[in-house]
């Protein structure tokens, strides 16, 4: 069923660089919550799946307001990104303690923060920099 319909729905609008287990569509998602456009529509809105090849059907599904121009792989690095982002978020509570604050004050919270941050900067320039010794 969804081969078909993502055969049908995105066979004019997929890319030469959509990858197999990545497809894309635009579609009008319905809620009691979705603001409709002045004209009284709903929006449409960009449907990214993550279908693997061994898989009867997607597995992971994204919404996305990108404009409708947007190409396929910039929808993927958009998509994809999260996990960057709950990765760092990660890293700074447990290996550089961001939530080991105790303190009272928002002024002590936001030096805790802000070193925490600081230090995140350090550690990631040092691991990006192809300089730098790797440890033995």
């Amino acid at each position: 069923m969804y081969d078909a319909f993502f055969k049908q729905q995105s066979g004019s609008r997929s890319t030469s660089t959509e990858s197999p287990s990545l497809k894309n569509l635009r579609v009008r998602p319905a809620g009691h919550r979705v603001a409709r456009d002045p004209d009284g529509l709903l929006p449409e809105r960009w449907l990214i799946a993550q279908w693997p090849d061994d898989q009867a059907e997607p597995v992971k599904y994204w919404l996305s307001s990108l404009p409708e121009a947007t190409s396929h792989t910039d929808l993927v690095r958009y998509g994809k990104i999260r996990w960057r982002i709950e990765h760092d978020y990660r890293e700074l509570k447990t290996g550089l303690g961001l939530d080991h604050f105790e303190g009272r004050s928002w002024i002590g919270w936001h030096r805790h923060v802000t070193l925490v941050t600081a230090t995140h900067l350090f550690i990631t320039e040092l691991r990006l920099d192809p300089k730098a010794a790797a440890p033995a």
